[in-house]
């Protein structure tokens, strides 16, 4: 850990306020380009937060380019995604490679050791208390910084600071526990209810993550396992290895993502729901993008590249949210893919971005064709 009285004495390239993963990625990107990079955060490691802790392909194609290695004793591959809604399953296999389930705490602890094994300075427990014309304001201290990275989650205080702030959002409420249980299938699950998702994601050989989302403010784990009796019965007697835990879900879309020399990264940036399982991929891929206009000196390249690799994550989450408000039509989907699984196949392959949009299109017209004589 770097000591804040070496680093007021210097000037960083980046600074980046935020630790977690988003801002990790950033930095180690910004170090690979041989950046001096600063990152501050008020809490310490590991940084904990409640998510479904399954990473995609993509997601993890994009860890990878960063060098992060993840441990294979901590984690656990699942081949696919399965959708249960009522008696019906569909599941879907990924084109390539398996995604990832790990437990947020591992991921950020392995993001932490690449960082420091490449030179990032990190200042843990050090608040950032506002932006300075030359930096960045840690109490009465002023850190000089080219540039100025906000990477502190859905509640930014440097997106409100850098006068970013404007955006259109919708919320839901999520949460999170852990169960000591070997998993039973090689998917990640989501189980879809009349007022709630249950996402049930593999992390160890013996561990697994279950997590609820909902609208309904007075949705927590417990009652929504009693709707869905078949998956409760495999909880029955399992021990639970964390307690319940909440987090906000958000999609949100940002005007801008950058203002002069201050830029925006991950959840800070915008957001979309947890359905899509895409929070932390699209993070590190907007990262690479970051650091690359970072390296070039000037970000106005990142508008542009953000909202386009924001585009399929915002599509998927948009079509997977309608299932969740329409129940009519979540039936008549859940049936056309159960009558044709090959629908259900491509839709997951859409949804890592392994499927071209041509094929995307055609995807999406044979499933409303299929919906017709369901």
């Amino acid at each position: 850990m770097t000591a804040l009285s070496d680093l007021t004495a210097k000037t960083t390239d980046v600074f980046i306020i935020g630790g977690g993963p988003a801002g990790l990625a950033l930095a180690i990107a910004a170090r690979l380009r041989n950046l001096e990079v600063t990152v501050a955060d008020g809490s310490q490691p590991p940084i904990e937060k409640a998510c479904g802790e399954g990473l995609m392909p993509d997601g993890l194609v994009a860890l990878a380019k960063l060098g992060v290695n993840l441990p294979g004793a901590q984690s656990h591959p699942f081949r696919g995604i399965r959708f249960v809604s009522g008696s019906l399953s569909v599941e879907g296999g990924f084109p390539g490679a398996p995604g990832v389930g790990i437990r947020r705490t591992v991921l950020h602890s392995r993001m932490v050791e690449r960082a420091q094994a490449l030179g990032v300075a990190l200042l843990w427990q050090t608040p950032v208390t506002g932006l300075h014309p030359e930096g960045v304001r840690l109490g009465e201290r002023v850190v000089r910084s080219r540039w100025v990275v906000g990477a502190d989650g859905n509640n930014s205080r440097v997106r409100s600071w850098a006068g970013l702030d404007a955006a259109s959002q919708r919320k839901r409420l999520a949460f999170r526990r852990h169960y000591r249980i070997s998993p039973w299938s090689e998917f990640m699950e989501v189980y879809w209810g009349a007022s709630c998702q249950i996402y049930v994601t593999p992390v160890a050989a013996d561990e697994i993550c279950v997590a609820v989302a909902s609208r309904n403010p007075q949705m927590r784990l417990d009652k929504a396992l009693t709707m869905f009796p078949d998956l409760a019965s495999r909880f029955r007697g399992a021990p639970c290895s964390s307690a319940e835990r909440g987090a906000i879900s958000l999609t949100r879309k940002l005007p801008r993502v950058h203002r002069g020399r201050v830029a925006l990264v991950g959840d800070a940036s915008g957001a979309v729901d947890c359905v899509t399982g895409e929070g932390l991929g699209l993070a590190f891929r907007q990262a690479e993008v970051l650091a690359e206009c970072l390296a070039r000196g000037e970000l106005r390249n990142y508008q542009r590249e953000h909202a386009r690799l924001s585009l399929r994550p915002a599509l998927m989450s948009r079509l997977l949210l309608a299932l969740d408000w329409r129940m009519a039509l979540r039936e008549r989907v859940m049936r056309a893919f159960h009558a044709e699984p090959g629908l259900f196949t491509r839709m997951v392959a859409m949804h890592i971005g392994s499927l071209s949009p041509l094929n995307c299109a055609a995807n999406g017209l044979a499933l409303g064709l299929r919906m017709l004589h369901s």
